[in-house]
């Protein structure tokens, strides 16, 4: 990374960083313990915001500087019918204006959702179908057992890991869930519904997420008082591909630090074949890894640090040969890894460090770094958000370091400014 990016990150994990005291490093430790595994769900039946911004990015190559505005609404509303059943909406629409970057629409719609839930049994049973955005994994950077994530991503405003697995499709599926104490077992299935993806501005865009049928299993089940492993098994019928298997735990280590570790594997092609139009020349096992460390500080401060692995992806060797291959096959790859929001090379590892409160009451600070082991490139991301009642104001910066043509350093920008404010109504 950058000497800039590199002392704002450090400044932004050392100035909190300090020696918990016992009570509230339990506190903090627990309630980082009972976060990561779950996806929160917030109860309340209507959410509305709207978000405009304001983007200044230095180019390559030659390092001029252009400016694009950004607006943004984002919908979820519930609506609740009788018998335990409910209607469920959530929509995102950015809207770019007419100084945009180029290879940005004029206005881009993510279906985020739209199905119907129920419960039965007592709500021990829960039903959904419909479009649904099933979000997996327990890791930060990169999760491999986040299986419906694929092409799921139609606008990109942020490289936030939270931002891309809120901001996405969701899957039309009929799923069902068992509950029990201590444990659940799900099942669903997503049908083939059209042939190719849509770029058109307004499209449900099922071509996406449903272009073959895919199913997938999972089970769930406490073992000891924090060991709750989560047991996976999908199929996402494409060429050349077998059942993959996942699993995931997460593990109060001590009364401030959680680790965590998802993996998944089986049977397939690498990245490259199935780029390259060549999905069953190069079937074998592979498997995939995030496996990491969270720790926080009676100040608020949560720090993370991830390994992450694709056995899919190209080695070092792998990458420098295609990074001075053919021009074509290297796009197809990009383009590839990018849809299926995987790595390009088989190992890198991330560091992500969030502040709330810093300093001040309802400051946030947050920042990370993804490092690309085999060309050294790096994407920094940091930012600054102060959140009054009901409105964020927040600067956003990106830094794409690296020689041409590595992972960060073939981007356009070096550089991404956003300044943005989000209201919510």
């Amino acid at each position: 990374m950058t000497r800039r990016a590199c002392i704002a990150l450090a400044v932004l994990t050392c100035c909190a960083t300090s020696v918990c005291r016992a009570d509230d490093a339990e506190a903090a430790g627990l309630a980082l313990a009972d976060a990561t595994p779950v996806q929160t769900v917030d109860e309340r039946n209507y959410r509305f915001s709207i978000e405009p911004g304001l983007r200044l990015a230095e180019v390559r190559p030659g390092g001029g500087l252009r400016t694009a505005g950004r607006l943004s609404l984002d919908l979820f509303a519930r609506h609740a019918l009788a018998g335990g059943w409910s209607v469920n909406f959530a929509d995102r629409l950015d809207l770019n204006g007419p100084l945009r970057f180029d290879g940005d629409a004029a206005a881009i719609n993510t279906l985020k959702e739209l199905y119907l839930d129920g419960r039965l049994g007592g709500g021990k049973t829960l039903l959904q179908a419909g479009r649904v955005n099933v979000r997996l994994g327990v890791a930060t950077g990169y999760n491999p057992t986040d299986f419906l994530r694929d092409n799921a991503v139609r606008s990109v405003t942020s490289v936030d890991p939270a931002s891309l697995r809120e901001n996405r499709l969701g899957t039309v599926m009929l799923r069902g869930q068992q509950l029990w104490s201590g444990g659940s077992a799900s099942a669903l299935v997503a049908p083939r519904v059209a042939d190719r993806p849509s770029d058109a501005s307004y499209s449900p865009d099922f071509g996406a997420t449903n272009q073959r049928t895919r199913w997938l299993l999972q089970f769930s089940q406490r073992m000891v008082l924090d060991l709750t492993p989560q047991f996976m098994v999908y199929h996402d019928g494409k060429p050349g591909s077998s059942p993959q298997f996942g699993l995931t735990l997460d593990h109060l280590v001590n009364n401030a630090c959680v680790t965590y570790a998802e993996w998944s594997g089986g049977r397939g092609p690498s990245t490259l074949a199935r780029a390259l139009g060549r999905p069953y020349g190069d079937v074998a096992f592979r498997w995939k890894l995030a496996a990491g460390l969270t720790c926080t500080t009676s100040r608020n401060l949560s720090v993370t640090l991830e390994y992450d692995r694709d056995g899919a992806a190209l080695d070092r060797a792998g990458w420098r040969a295609l990074r001075s291959g053919p021009p074509a096959a290297y796009a197809a790859y990009r383009a590839l890894a990018a849809a299926q929001q995987d790595p390009v090379t088989r190992d890198a590892v991330f560091m992500m460090a969030r502040w709330q409160d810093a300093w001040i009451q309802r400051l946030d600070l947050s920042g990370f770094v993804r490092m690309n082991l085999a060309d050294r490139s790096r994407l920094t991301w940091l930012e600054a958000r102060y959140r009054f009642a009901r409105t964020d104001v927040a600067l956003q910066w990106q830094i794409d370091a690296g020689a041409s043509s590595t992972e960060f350093g073939a981007l356009p920008q070096s550089n991404l400014w956003q300044l943005l404010v989000k209201h919510y109504l």
